[in-house]
């Protein structure tokens, strides 16, 4: 990386031996560099600036300054500083967790329980989740600093004549910053949504189910954690358990949730790949495929088999998502039929439902 500059992080945890591991661990990386670490929250808003980072690691738990209350002081004078929270897999985690990202937190990792008695194996998924996020996100915060705009990536929208069939049902695939993304279109659609919706979220068990709880708690349209068995129905959303991967079987009964525990599919379970290819053998061309925000490229193969049966593939635009990777590289590859903004994203799945059915019967959803 001679020549290019270094993602500049800060680290801020109370416990000396989760800063010395995180510190160590980032050394690892020849495009990280460890400006600085701090005890609480109070201490990393005066690093803040003066090392001006460009990604901080944000314990939750810690004394005189918390990690929440140190992440509201922090958007009230920078608002796009990427702030990864670290968090345990723990219920009180996951719900400090979720008030984060709610708060403005730009994503989370979780670490195991006692870092210093953890297993190797264990040690190393935190490693490879924390790292490749310290770089998208610190690197696009670079980039976004540089004076001369971007040149925007080419894209092409496939032709509006090879979109046909009705949709039977919508898929959504969406990983960093999605819990957000979430909580703006889900709660936008209406309880009437004349088919069902399933979700891939990149999330660990539990916090999966809390995110389905909280997105119910604003929504009129119903959302459940998945659980195999379940029948698909109309007007409910469906988010696959974290751990599982998420499919769709069909019987004499119709189709309902499956889940299993197979192989990683780009490094992540549930995958959004998983569920797109099931989603299109079941349904054939009705798909409706969504990639939202997120790091890497679940999806991509995903898609490439929902149009190879006849469905159709939505996008978020680049700059709505916190990470244009996932949704990035649909577009890229030419399989977007829609690159939509996150506040149109409602509106433009309900059109695309609303095609060859009673337009009266299927409302305009909410805000």
């Amino acid at each position: 990386m001679a020549g290019e500059e270094k993602v500049r992080v800060l680290v801020v945890d109370d416990s000396t031996v989760v800063r010395r591991f995180l510190s160590n661990a980032i050394a690892t990386d020849a495009t990280l560099e460890v400006v600085g670490t701090a005890a609480n929250g109070a201490i990393a808003l005066q690093k803040i600036a003066l090392l001006e980072p460009h990604v901080v690691t944000m314990d939750i738990e810690m004394p005189e300054m918390s990690g929440l209350e140190a992440l509201k002081a922090i958007r009230r004078t920078n608002p796009t500083l990427p702030v990864i929270m670290v968090s345990s897999l723990t219920e009180r985690g996951a719900v400090a967790t979720l008030e984060a990202l709610s708060l403005g937190a730009t994503d989370y990792v979780t670490k195991p329980s006692g870092l210093s008695s953890a297993g190797d194996s264990e040690k190393e998924h935190f490693v490879r989740d924390l790292l490749p996020k310290l770089r998208g996100l610190g690197m696009r915060r670079i980039a976004t600093s540089v004076a001369r705009p971007a040149a925007p990536a080419p894209v092409r929208i496939r032709p509006a004549a090879r979109r046909s069939g009705r949709i039977e049902i919508v898929a959504i695939g969406i990983s960093t910053g999605g819990p957000n993304a979430l909580a703006e279109l889900i709660p936008a659609l209406p309880a009437d949504f004349p088919v069902p919706i399933v979700i891939v979220q990149h999330m660990p068990p539990l916090f999966t189910k809390l995110l389905a709880e909280r997105l119910a708690a604003k929504s009129a349209i119903r959302v459940r954690e998945g659980t195999a068995g379940e029948p698909l129905t109309a007007g409910t959303v469906t988010i696959a358990p974290g751990n599982q991967h998420m499919v769709i079987e069909r019987t004499a009964a119709g189709p309902h949730v499956g889940l299993n525990q197979g192989p990683l599919e780009n490094s992540c379970r549930p995958a959004a790949d998983v569920l797109f290819r099931s989603a299109s053998d079941a349904y054939k061309a009705g798909v409706l495929a969504v990639v939202m925000t997120g790091m890497g490229q679940d999806g991509l193969h995903g898609c490439e088999a929902v149009i190879e049966r006849g469905g159709q593939v939505f996008v978020q635009d680049e700059k709505s998502s916190i990470v244009w990777g996932m949704p990035g590289f649909v577009a890229e590859a030419g399989l977007a039929d829609e690159i939509v903004p996150l506040n149109q994203m409602a509106p433009a799945i309900l059109r695309a439902v609303r095609v060859g059915r009673d337009p009266a019967r299927v409302a305009g959803g909410r805000g």
